[in-house]
């Protein structure tokens, strides 16, 4: 490694990145194709070292086309690089025992390392702690850099474009936590009413990131001596990791202040960023709610004719596109009377958060089945259009061994900031008794149990659904969401 710094020494921070192939069928793992890392200074946030390889992966077939959209590695370009075995010793001895961090790794980077080294059948190297910059911005940043990408956050400070080589990326990722910790330094010196609190979380956020962050003198510029433009011209705070009372004997690089700082859920908000993208409206905050029929749609008021699919800005400003479907010039929202629940909740699957992700299936009738099919039409076609290689997922399900059967799977989001198993869907409850019909509220941030012992097989209710078109890891297809729905009890 270029500059290493001494095997005793695990002081560095360090900052990695993995390029990998992206699956083309369930089941198939991510097999890495480069991996970059620089070796930072604590103290000066200056680079220390670098390393970066290109690697063969065990079958060359699993660069798809749809991978080399991704990063640009060809299978020319490393069918000649050594395997990860090879490399292995070198990338134990950078990331074990030191800090480790970069964007987005929790989930999708560390897992990548750690698969590696178990196919060699090797111990994988663990670090002294973990700085996950996608969960510490999405924290204490906000999203007034929209989807909290690598790119949009370069975009956003104007660092260029973000190519998807890990070396290049790993260095980006340094200069954006710099530019966000001198925003939140400058920021935390001003009087409240001056900062714009809706680029933050909250007011609450801003009060706890200013309680929470420590500063030093101001660091003059330094020059890295690396190359690359030297972005830290503007003095930049060092961020404590430890508290107060430990701070003069406990080891400066203890992670245990920070997290304590960091809600856990934003600690286990890991889910890769191209998922994120296509389950964000699946996760929303806890104080949201449906709480009326508005911009929901009947089925007597759709004309099948009327429905398209287009694609619309990810988030205001974005260049980047995400597929929508809409009634004319109406986003497409239903709201479906008395659905008979086939099969309950379900919750095998774990979110970022290690949250049930819950859903069920309902029997369609032939009205909301012709509507769900036209949608899965429109969708696919510009999904076609636009390029995309996907296998498609038909939104209707046909039901082995039932004749004429068409079912439906309706998702449960859940809840970004919540205690334990809370999902961000009204649930009311609707007693018809005689001429009489009286409805109540029974929760808007449901438990998991709760949702297990309302939605059952053969339970009668109304939904409110959203359906929102996905695409990644080479599958596609429509996710119906529900916002709220309805128990239907009859009382004799």
């Amino acid at each position: 490694m270029n500059g290493l710094a001494p095997a005793e020494d695990r002081s560095e921070i360090a900052f990695f990145d993995v390029e990998t192939t992206i699956p083309f069928r369930a089941g198939q793992k991510f097999e890495i194709l480069e991996f970059g890392s620089i070796l930072v200074c604590p103290k000066k946030l200056v680079e220390l070292g670098s390393y970066t390889a290109l690697v063969r992966p065990a079958n060359l077939s699993y660069i798809t086309p749809r991978s080399v959209k991704c990063n640009g590695i060809k299978r020319e370009d490393v069918q000649s690089k050594p395997p990860f075995a090879d490399i292995a010793d070198t990338v134990y001895d950078i990331l074990h025992g030191r800090i480790w961090a970069g964007h987005n790794i929790l989930r999708f980077d560390c897992p990548r390392i750690r698969e590696a080294f178990a196919e060699i059948g090797r111990d994988p190297p663990e670090p002294k702690g973990t700085i996950d910059s996608l969960a510490l911005l999405t924290e204490r940043f906000g999203r007034r850099a929209g989807d909290m990408k690598m790119a949009t956050l370069a975009t956003y400070f104007g660092l260029g474009n973000q190519t998807h080589r890990s070396l290049d990326d790993v260095r980006m990722n340094l200069e954006v936590l710099k530019y966000c910790a001198t925003v939140l330094f400058l920021e935390s010196s001003l009087p409240d009413e001056l900062v714009d609190n809706s680029a933050t979380p909250s007011p609450e956020t801003s009060s706890r990131r200013r309680r929470s962050i420590k500063t030093s003198p101001l660091q003059s510029p330094v020059d890295q001596q690396t190359g690359e433009k030297n972005s830290t011209a503007i003095p930049i705070p060092i961020l404590s990791f430890v508290s107060p009372a430990e701070e003069a004997q406990t080891d400066p690089f203890d992670m245990s202040a920070l997290r304590n700082v960091i809600s856990p859920e934003v600690l286990q908000l890991d889910i890769p960023m191209e998922e994120e993208q296509n389950q964000q409206s699946e996760t929303v905050v806890a104080s949201e709610a449906t709480g009326d029929q508005e911009g929901f749609l009947d089925l007597d008021e759709i004309s099948i004719p009327s429905i398209r699919a287009a694609h619309v800005p990810l988030f205001e400003g974005s260049q980047k596109m995400k597929p929508q479907l809409f009634l004319g010039d109406r986003p497409l929202q239903l709201h479906c009377p008395r659905l008979k629940v086939r099969f309950g909740v379900n919750g095998k699957f774990l979110d970022s958060a290690g949250r049930r992700k819950l859903n069920f299936i309902i029997d369609l009738f032939p009205s909301l089945c012709k509507v769900l099919q036209e949608c899965d039409s429109a969708a696919k076609t510009i999904s076609v259009d636009s390029g995309s290689g996907s296998d498609w997922n038909p939104v209707v399900i046909q039901m082995n061994g039932f004749v004429n059967c068409p079912t439906a799977r309706i998702h449960i989001p859940t809840v970004l900031y919540g205690d334990g198993e809370r999902y961000a869907a009204e649930i009311h409850e609707r007693e018809l008794s005689g001429d009489t019909t009286t409805q109540k509220l029974i929760s808007s941030n449901p438990r998991a149990e709760e949702l297990e012992s309302l939605v059952k097989s053969g339970t009668v209710l109304d939904a409110f659904l959203s359906l929102e078109p996905y695409d990644y890891q080479e599958r596609a297809g429509i996710r119906i969401v529900a916002r709220k729905f309805v128990i239907v009890q009859q009382r004799v």
